[in-house]
């Protein structure tokens, strides 16, 4: 069982960035694989990127925000930070970190019914 709270939303002006950070607990948070998703009013909620089980393991992101976000995770404080750069108004979204619910995979999944476990989510709007 993992329990996930996610904070660091805000407002921000195009260009600027955020860090979001997914605070866990729960046994079994350095086994899964970590996503974060995000879902804009009127919107299905969409993969933004995903980091493997490993400290430093593989991830992977949503074209939309390649070279702009960064994914990393820290297996001991049990947290998961994502960096968001050249923030754009299309980011504004509700965002939401997810634990797979398979442990011990190997590869990154980026679909919503691969994650079990869901923070509650925090807001992110980017001003024009």
């Amino acid at each position: 069982q993992v329990q996930l709270v996610e904070s660091g939303g805000g407002w921000v002006q195009a260009g600027g960035s955020l860090r979001l950070t997914c605070a866990a607990s729960g046994r079994t948070f350095s086994s899964v694989g970590i996503g974060w998703f995000r879902q804009a009013p009127g919107e299905e909620r969409e993969f933004v990127a995903a980091i493997s089980w490993r400290t430093g393991g593989a991830t992977v992101y949503a074209d939309s925000v390649k070279g702009r976000f960064a994914l990393s995770r820290d297996n001991a404080e049990k947290m998961v930070y994502l960096q968001m750069n050249s923030l754009k108004p299309e980011d504004t979204a509700v965002y939401y970190c997810a634990a797979d619910h398979t442990p011990w995979r190997d590869s990154v999944v980026i679909t919503t019914s691969s994650y079990g476990y869901w923070g509650q989510g925090t807001h992110v709007t980017v001003s024009s």
